[in-house]
């Protein structure tokens, strides 16, 4: 099997997966605009060929380089990116070389999130109001049926980057006058707490891992006020979060990939779907799955790919958080001996996130588990307690 890995070497632990895959005897063959020598050595190692160009945006040059990989190697049987922005390229590519998965025509259903509410409401899963918007007669008409406050973000985009919640006329005005030249999609704006599905289908679109991640708060607020990251991998993932996590892969008929759902949950306990991307949650996400499961989900995406029907990762050994800490907020109030005296047997790892990551995951990354929820929360509370 030849499996081609677009851009292989980020973010850094993705490594993983194309190691994996040569251990499962897969054929990895990479594509990316690093210098092979700039490759870590385990990642040059796990590819049998690497093919540089000078921009994964430029479609000629990865068109030529994938020509050049399917004449060396044969026929292409895979090609993943795993990352959010390539998700069209990847698409492209596997419609002009016909290799399964996603093509251009199924793309834009897994990229615009008006397209995906279309998806979620035909399923039957409930969204927030609201709908593209170009003018602010377009927003008034949305406002109209929500009220304020609304929620304002790009059609195509991940994260929070360039949302805006929206309180009042003066607010709306200035969106208009400062918006980005893109489509933007306006919902009324929900209160209640983020909760995501992730894990990885087989290529019967049964379930071969799956996780949840419950935010201690929302990205936009993250990023926005620069506070904080948290979220915690739950040992035990509600009923109802399965449930529609199940119909999202239903109504996507996904095959054979990594997701990542995120889901509201209101006030009265009801949810409501967020967004669906089609690929692994970002950053460090699948390394904190893996210590939450004891387990190796790069290995178990590998061994699907190869088709040997590993038994599926279903079970938490642990309750596992993620802390991003950001260097804009007031200092932290208790060293870092401190924190470790009291909790660093808790500790699974801690280091400096890359500066891409900064914005939304924070500058410096730990990594903490507990079998027992409560100590896992006063363990991050303590050591994200500041002045």
């Amino acid at each position: 099997m030849n499996y081609i890995f677009i851009s292989p070497d980020f973010p850094s632990n993705f490594k993983q997966f194309s190691i994996r895959l040569k251990e499962e005897g897969v054929n990895v063959l990479g594509i990316g605009s690093q210098d092979y020598q700039n490759l870590e050595p385990e990642l040059r190692d796990a590819l049998t060929e690497y093919y540089r160009v000078d921009s994964l945006e430029d479609y000629d040059q990865v068109l030529r380089a994938t020509a050049f990989l399917t004449f060396r190697h044969g026929r292409i049987d895979r090609i993943e990116s795993h990352n959010e922005h390539w998700l069209g390229l990847d698409a492209r590519l596997r419609t002009d070389f016909n290799v399964p998965g996603f093509k251009t025509d199924d793309i834009a259903f897994v990229k615009h999130k008006s397209k995906m509410k279309e998806i979620f409401v035909s399923a039957g899963i409930p969204v927030a109001r609201g709908r593209i918007v170009h003018t602010i007669q377009d927003a008034q008409e949305v406002i109209d049926d929500t009220g304020y406050p609304v929620c304002a973000k790009p059609d195509v985009g991940v994260g929070a980057s360039f949302t805006y919640k929206i309180h009042n006329e003066e607010e709306l005005m200035s969106f208009f006058d400062e918006k980005p030249h893109v489509d933007y999609i306006m919902e009324e704006f929900i209160e209640g707490e983020i909760h995501t599905f992730d894990g990885i289908v087989d290529g019967d679109g049964q379930i071969s891992a799956m996780s949840s991640m419950h935010y201690g708060l929302g990205l936009m607020e993250t990023v926005n006020y620069g506070m904080d990251t948290f979220f915690y991998i739950q040992r035990h993932i509600p009923e109802d979060v399965i449930e529609m996590g199940e119909k999202v892969i239903k109504a996507f008929n996904l095959r054979e990939r990594l997701f990542h759902f995120e889901f509201f949950r209101l006030e009265d306990g009801s949810m409501i779907a967020l967004e669906l991307n089609a690929r692994p949650p970002g950053g460090l996400c699948l390394d904190v799955m893996n210590y939450a499961m004891d387990a190796d989900v790069y290995r178990q995406y590998a061994q699907v790919v190869a088709g040997k029907n590993p038994p599926p990762l279903l079970d938490r050994v642990h309750n596992c958080a993620f802390i991003g800490l950001k260097t804009t907020m007031n200092p932290l109030l208790h060293t870092k001996e401190k924190i470790y005296e009291l909790y660093g047997d808790l500790i699974v790892y801690d280091q400096p996130n890359p500066p891409l990551f900064h914005e939304v995951m924070g500058e410096q990354a730990m990594i903490v588990r507990a079998q027992d929820l409560d100590t896992l929360r006063e363990a991050v509370e303590f050591i994200t307690r500041r002045y």
